[in-house]
């Protein structure tokens, strides 16, 4: 059957926008038809090209005159919005393409960015993309398996490696059962937050995870923040500040205990607990609490790239039967043959060369980092730096609002991100991890002429 041009559908259901009691008066009716048609024009709803609905379909569809219509049209011809061809009838011009083109050439024009302080990307001298290819390739080619659906839970195989991996790496000991797989972790508190559903508010350390946060406000929990008496405590340990202060043994075994004699259930959001230089790698939650009453988040795409969307949960005990219950009517939303891909990838020992290969980019970044911003800056700043991560808390004497000096830096080619700010300085975060190293100096070059320090002898 023949669809419907754009035009005719959004004719449907329209006639009650056209008042009939102007029915006395024809220009009025004329005229608001001519307006209803320019704004779909405007809108982009009917793209320059596309063939506008003949006058009887038109008049029919409205409910009005045929003459009221034809003068409609005659009024869009004459203001430019459409145009009449021989023996075709009415196309929509490119008049809302022109007026955006000269909107955009009107509007000043930002400059670009030359060093981006801000950015939590990868590095891309990080990520051998040829071995990637070459595992991707290989999933590819497994024709018979690509033929079908991906598992609900994730590939069975991956799962077990994932179990095997996480006993080495983090000794959390769990069966490829207790796994879900998905395509980050917020796709993965979707399937978390119907299991749970019996609790009724939720504990975060900071407004800073709005993914996570929304997640749990849309399925009706009271957010919180900092508090430790709430029934889910959601929290990062190796990421416990932007700039990677970790969360001690002590205080994770507080935290767990806590939690037990509060009927309370810890997700634990391992982020970036790969990237820890200064320290010794801290037990996970999950570990110390023998699995159970801690959902254990982990995800690659720090260690890979941002686009590689596979994450994973590992579920305690009384959460994997609710899981199973119901597990299967959830669609699998990371990629099948990523999963295959990287399944292969990290039973050849690439992801553990990948994550020592990082931890000595990153970490030797960070030194580089920290040492440009001593140099620049000096006593008038203030610099707080973590075991982990890959970034630098840096604060400055400033009175001005955080988001002018952001202003002010965009116009200069830097952007930042501001983290915390008072009436006397702003808390800047610097990252290492997508900026080259040979950009480190001219840029906090750059920020010293934006905020107007002058460098000292550093001490901190």
């Amino acid at each position: 059957m023949r669809s419907q041009p754009n035009s005719e559908k959004s004719l449907k259901n329209q006639s009650f926008l056209f008042s009939k009691t102007d029915s006395e008066h024809p220009e009025h009716l004329y005229m608001q038809v001519c307006h209803y048609y320019r704004d779909l024009i405007l809108a982009h709803r009917l793209q320059p090209g596309s063939r506008m609905p003949s006058l009887r379909k038109c008049a029919q569809e409205l409910q009005l005159s045929r003459t009221t219509i034809e003068n409609a049209y005659l009024q869009l011809a004459a203001d430019g919005y459409i145009v009449s061809k021989a023996q075709s009838g009415y196309y929509v011009t490119d008049i809302a393409l022109q007026d955006h083109i000269e909107k955009k050439i009107s509007a000043p024009e930002e400059p670009p960015c030359l060093y981006d302080l801000s950015s939590s990307g990868v590095d891309r001298e990080s990520f051998r993309f040829d071995l990637w290819q070459r595992y991707l390739k290989s999933a590819l080619r497994q024709n018979e398996r690509l033929l079908s659906y991906g598992e609900p839970q994730g590939e069975a195989d991956f799962r077990q490696t994932l179990s095997d991996y996480v006993r080495q790496r983090r000794n959390i000991t769990c069966s490829p059962d207790d796994i879900v797989i998905g395509a980050g972790v917020q796709s993965l508190l979707q399937i978390l937050c119907p299991l749970v559903k019996n609790r009724k508010n939720v504990s975060f350390p900071n407004p800073s995870f709005v993914q996570g946060s929304t997640i749990f406000s849309d399925f009706g929990f009271e957010i919180r923040y900092r508090n430790k008496d709430s029934d889910v405590i959601y929290v990062s340990p190796a990421h416990m500040t932007k700039w990677g202060d970790i969360m001690p043994v002590s205080r994770r075994l507080e935290l767990i205990r806590h939690a037990a004699s509060n009927n309370s259930l810890i997700i634990e959001d391992d982020f970036e607990n790969e990237f820890v230089y200064l320290q010794k790698p801290t037990p996970s939650l999950f570990s110390l609490a023998g699995g159970r009453g801690v959902v254990y988040m982990g995800s690659f795409s720090r260690l890979l790239l941002p686009s590689i969307r596979i994450s994973f949960m590992i579920l305690p005990p009384e959460l994997t039967e609710r899981y199973h219950a119901k597990g299967a009517f959830y669609n699998q939303t990371a990629s099948k043959a990523e999963q295959i891909a990287l399944c292969q990838f990290i039973r050849d020992g690439h992801l553990s060369a990948q994550t020592r290969r990082l931890k000595r980019l990153y970490s030797a970044k960070l030194k580089e980092l920290l040492t440009v911003v001593r140099e620049a800056f000096g006593e008038t700043s203030k610099i707080q730096i973590g075991a982990a991560g890959t970034s630098l808390a840096l604060t400055l004497p400033w009175k001005d609002s955080g988001e002018n000096l952001k202003k002010k830096a965009r116009t200069r080619g830097l952007r930042l991100k501001i983290l915390q700010e008072d009436t006397e300085s702003v808390t800047i975060l610097l990252s290492c991890s997508s900026l080259p190293a040979s950009d480190f100096q001219p840029a906090c070059e750059l920020l010293k002429e934006v905020i107007s320090v002058s460098p000292v002898v550093d001490h901190i």
